[in-house]
């Protein structure tokens, strides 16, 4: 959560991976694959048409990393709160609730820095990498339970 904090604080200019991109992917691999993928994501076109090959990417990059940074940070909640609480449905639920109120506070956090876009959208998509990780805990642990009553 401290990582996200000190993240949230820094500028897109700050964080940017574009200038790694255009390092690594020089020959912009894949880009037949990828030049007819074209979709809206909070009121803005995502295509490389419209950003460019290597924006196009690390848009998905970025998106990758707010679910799965909150797919962990639901996944330790409930990890960490499950043998308290003892109740799988209210371990799922703070635990879901917790990582999303988190998303909620970090975006409002980069509406106060500069040079940053708070999205509605991206904390939709972190709330759905934490209860992903959630459901998926509560999947392992009725398996297990599961197979221990057989």
């Amino acid at each position: 959560m401290a990582i996200l904090f000190w993240s949230s604080s820094k500028t897109y200019q700050e964080q940017t991976s574009v200038p790694f991109l255009e390092k690594t992917l020089s020959g912009q691999p894949a880009i037949g694959a990828f030049s007819n993928i074209r979709f809206q994501y909070a009121d803005s076109e995502v295509s490389i048409a419209h950003l460019g090959y290597f924006k196009f990417v690390e848009f998905f990059i970025r998106k990758a990393a707010h679910f799965f940074t909150y797919f962990l940070m639901g996944g330790s909640w409930f990890l960490g709160l499950h043998p308290k609480i003892k109740n799988l449905g209210w371990s799922a639920l703070v635990s879901w609730l917790a990582a999303t109120g988190y998303a909620g506070l970090d975006e409002f956090h980069q509406m106060l820095t500069g040079g940053r876009s708070p999205l509605f959208q991206d904390v939709m998509l972190d709330s759905m990498g934490a209860l992903t990780a959630v459901a998926f805990c509560v999947l392992l642990i009725a398996l297990r339970r599961f197979r221990k009553g057989k």
